[in-house]
């Protein structure tokens, strides 16, 4: 989430100046840098519609560079061979914590005499190369935040290259930017720390500063740093719940931004023009996932029927394979909507869209809600039963009667299918609610459902007729076995 976030506010920023995004993929630590990682990274960010705009850059092609950058600024007397091992800097760290010290670095390295330093390269020992901190104090006009000030005394030698000649994050992102051409650096504010580092190594580089924006942390909504509990996965997950990619990109950009005044629900053109410095917060975001569930809803009511025919086949096919998502039944019923989606035409599958969509909060609703719009056969409901029909013997007539009238009817759309039935509880001395819940479950075999005459037109005249003619059927079975 942090992350899809970060990108979102960098696209935004690239596209409301006319910039470019850039897309690197920081792999120089193989062992937080997987594959799987980076596959999720463009899965999500493909997902979300953020293209990037030239080739991806991989970080871990560029070692030489690095490598080149770090022992220039060892002949300039900038960094020094530091021949400490891993085990003694351990020891001291040890040492610290027992003295209830903070760790620093004494330079003992830097202090030693130019022969021996040649002495021990030249004998073949290991070394890493340390970035020597001059004293002062850095600062930065943080974008978010404003002026940030840090004293160098409380940033320690950074090593900038392993001694396996590997380049640290620190040095090879700076390297990179200064390559890359990089004039804005937005990410999350777990980076200030590092900020005052890479600053004083753009200086001894001897390149110019690119400007800083640190995003303020993602929540949990029991206020808790957000974990995969609070829904800290990563964001192609998302699709797979049925959230539209355009319904994640308004929520993402509101946990840390604000457009101003009460707006609230944006397309991505929306976003890039209001999208500001100025609406950028300084406190945490809480992320809510029944809020993006709700403004997934908003989004998915907005759009037109056509334009969600192919999201909703997306997500079928997504979710044919599997369970689907919490919701019964599970992966049979499933493929088995997915089924009847595919065998229907598409002025169909409009119909049946149109229905449902404005009660969906997400495609996953809006699925399980057309379901019984979809199949010739339904499955009736239990509880829907006992609830609609439990007095089977004087509910059959009346289906019967409602069938005997609909089936007259001149015109298949709402307002004569509701007068025609308004007409026929007035002749049967009863209410709309009275007929209209028995009616529901002939249709649908559910007890909620969309408007009772959308139902009607989305199913057809054939097919509705067809179906209350079934449940006259099952009334009797359950007449006769009572």
């Amino acid at each position: 989430m942090g992350g899809a976030r970060t990108a979102l506010f960098n696209w935004l920023y690239a596209r409301k100046h006319g910039g470019q995004f850039l897309l690197r993929v920081e792999d120089t630590d193989k062992t937080r840098s997987t594959d799987e990682s980076t596959r999720a990274i463009f899965e999500g960010l493909s997902w979300l519609g953020l293209r990037w705009d030239e080739e991806v850059v991989y970080q871990g092609a560029n070692l030489e560079r690095h490598r080149r950058d770090a022992r220039n600024l060892v002949d300039r007397g900038l960094a020094y061979r530091c021949f400490c091992t891993a085990d003694e800097l351990e020891e001291r760290r040890k040492d610290a914590a027992l003295a209830k010290e903070t760790f620093r670095y004494d330079r003992r390295c830097d202090r030693l005499p130019a022969g021996e330093v040649e002495r021990r390269v030249a004998a073949g020992a290991p070394f890493a190369i340390r970035f020597r901190v001059p004293e002062g104090e850095t600062s930065w006009d943080d974008v978010v935040h404003g002026t940030i000030s840090v004293p160098n005394k409380d940033v320690d030698d950074l090593v900038i290259l392993r001694s396996d000649g590997t380049p640290i994050y620190n040095l090879a992102v700076v390297s990179d930017d200064i390559a890359m051409r990089i004039s804005h650096v937005m990410r999350g504010d777990d980076h200030i720390s590092n900020t005052p580092k890479q600053i004083l190594l753009y200086r001894a580089i001897g390149a110019g500063l690119p400007r800083f924006a640190h995003f303020p942390m993602i929540h949990g909504v029991d206020g808790k740093k957000l974990s995969k509990r609070h829904g800290a996965v990563a964001v192609a997950e998302y699709q797979r719940k049925g959230i539209l990619p355009e319904a994640m990109n308004n929520f993402l950009a509101l946990l840390g931004w604000s457009p101003g005044g009460d707006l609230e629900i944006m397309t991505m053109q929306d976003m890039i023009e209001h999208f500001s410095e100025e609406g950028l917060l300084r406190k945490a975001s809480v992320f809510d996932e029944k809020k993006l569930e709700w403004m997934n809803g908003q989004h998915l009511s907005r759009r037109s029927a056509e334009s969600l025919l192919a999201p909703v086949g997306a997500f079928l096919d997504l979710q044919a394979t599997g369970d689907f998502l919490d919701l019964q039944p599970p992966a049979p019923w499933m493929v088995a909507v997915r089924s009847n989606w595919q065998h229907l035409d598409a002025p169909s599958r409009r119909a049946v869209v149109d229905v449902v969509k404005t009660r969906s909060r997400t495609l996953g609703e809006l699925v399980h809600q057309a379901a019984p719009l979809l199949g010739d056969a339904i499955e009736y409901d239990q509880a829907a039963v006992a609830g609609a029909w439990n007095e089977p013997a004087m509910v059959r007539p009346m289906l019967a009667a409602i069938r005997d009238r609909l089936g007259a009817v001149s015109s298949w759309e709402p307002p004569t299918l509701q007068a025609t039935l308004r007409a026929l509880a007035a002749e049967l001395e009863v209410s709309d609610g009275t007929i209209l819940p028995p009616l529901r479950v002939a249709l649908t075999g559910l007890s909620v459902s969309p408007g009772i005459f959308e139902v009607l037109v989305a199913l057809g005249r054939e097919k509705s007729l067809a179906r209350i003619a079934a449940a006259e059927r099952h009334l009797e079975d359950l007449a006769g076995a009572a």
